[in-house]
Parts: structure tokens; C-alpha cells; sequence
């Protein structure tokens, strides 16, 4: 059977883990295991899966602080399983670096879909860029390095914080439709619900001291989307 990618799955529900393994398996992906907190670096250094499903609570290490020390060195897709549906939660997990969240009970074929559509993203990113360098006054962005500068100082962006921005500044002066920013940023229609982008949005916002009752940086055009200003990046 083809190998369609590398998998490790953090759960320390025994039950849980083992039929999430099965299925992923037949599915023709490369499933390995860890049940607690204290080991997941350790191994994601030694196998460098293509994508972590990280459950919230675990032994040892909870996953909001196991995604924080991955993001210094891991740059494939976290995936966090959680039970949990408080808004801080997903925030939280954003601002360390988490690429999306999967709510428990999890639903076998919508896991699929997500995990296949950041693998074929994943693979996307990774093909040769010819333009991967936007500048807007003090504002820098490099797309292949994903580092962004303003005002001389390198910004520490997740991952997903440097999609978001890559995306409004590729298209700096036009009003991006929310529901567009959503299907490009997490691989899958607005559901109407998900707050996702909002968070991203108002945490970059802090990041840059845009004020976020009248921004002027990343304006929101209500009942439309996103704006990037090009010309407020100056100072």
C-alpha cells in the first residue's frame, strides 16, 4: 500500500489512539504513537513526522506547551485533538503555533479530509517560490524563510500567523472575502461559526499596535472581509 505520509499521534487515551491508528492506517498513512507529554520532542526530533495530532491533555506536558517548544524547530503541521470548547482554548492554541483543532468525539472521515488537505498544503509550500519577497514601507515579509521584519525587528509569528499576513499583503489594497481568507488559511469552507480568522486577525493586530477599535494596518470591512493598507506600514 503507498505510504501517503507520516503520522504521530500523541493520546493518552488508549482506546481513542488505538482506532485512530487503525483507521489512519488503512487509509495508507505511517501511524507512530506517544502517550505522554514528557516524550513528544524527544521523538518528533528523532522521526520528523509529516503531521502531529496533539491531544490537549496529556501526561506529564499538556499539549499547549508541547506545541510552543515544537514551533522552535518543527515546521509541519500540528493538528490539536481536545475536548475543550472554550474560545481561550483555541486562541491559545493559535497564538503557540497549532495549524487547526479537531473537537473530541472525533469524526474519522472529517479528520481524514483535514489531515489530507495541510499534507497537500504542506507539499504546496514546499515547491519553489519565484516571488517570496513583499516590503511595504518598514514591513518585510519573507515567504520561504517565513520571517517577518518592521521596523528593523524580526516579529515572532506561528506559523499560521505568517499564512494570514502573506495572504493580505499578497493582496495589499484589495478587500479579501472572509469566507475566501478562511478555505485559503485552513483548507476547508466557513462553517459560520469558527472564530479562527478573528483571533488571528485581532492577536496580529496586537503584535503591530494596531489599534483594534479603529485599525489602520489590517482593517476590517464589515459584511465583506479584510483589508491590508500598503501605505500604513511606513512608521
Amino acid at each position: 500500500m503507498q505510504n501517503y505520509g507520516n503520522i504521530l499521534l500523541v493520546e493518552d487515551d488508549a482506546s481513542l489512539a488505538s482506532w485512530i491508528s487503525d483507521y489512519l492506517l488503512n487509509q495508507g498513512f505511517q501511524v507512530a504513537h506517544c502517550d505522554h507529554g514528557d516524550q513528544v520532542v524527544a521523538q518528533v526530533k528523532k522521526e520528523n513526522p509529516d503531521l502531529i495530532l496533539l491531544d490537549v491533555m496529556l501526561p506529564g506536558k499538556d499539549g499547549i506547551e508541547i506545541c510552543r517548544e515544537l514551533r522552535s524547530f518543527y515546521n509541519k503541521p500540528i493538528i490539536m485533538l481536545t475536548a475543550k470548547t472554550e474560545e481561550f482554548d483555541e486562541v491559545v492554541g493559535l497564538e503557540v503555533g497549532a495549524n487547526d483543532y479537531v473537537m473530541k468525539p472525533v469524526r474519522p472521515r472529517a479528520l481524514l479530509a483535514r489531515i489530507k488537505a495541510f499534507l497537500r498544503n504542506q507539499t504546496e509550500h514546499n515547491q519553489p517560490q519565484q516571488n517570496n519577497l513583499l516590503t511595504f514601507g518598514t514591513l518585510k515579509l519573507e515567504e520561504k524563510a517565513k520571517r517577518l521584519t518592521y521596523r528593523d525587528q524580526e516579529v515572532q509569528l506561528s506559523t499560521r500567523e505568517f499564512e494570514l499576513m502573506w495572504l493580505l499583503a499578497s493582496h495589499a489594497g484589495q478587500v479579501l472575502e472572509r469566507d475566501h481568507v478562511f478555505k485559503v488559511i485552513k483548507n476547508r469552507e466557513y462553517d459560520g461559526v469558527d472564530r479562527t480568522i478573528d483571533a488571528l486577525v485581532s492577536g496580529l493586530r496586537k503584535k503591530f499596535n494596531d489599534d483594534s477599535q479603529k485599525p489602520q494596518k489590517i482593517k476590517t470591512i464589515w459584511g465583506k472581509g479584510y483589508l491590508f493598507v500598503a501605505d500604513a506600514w511606513d512608521n
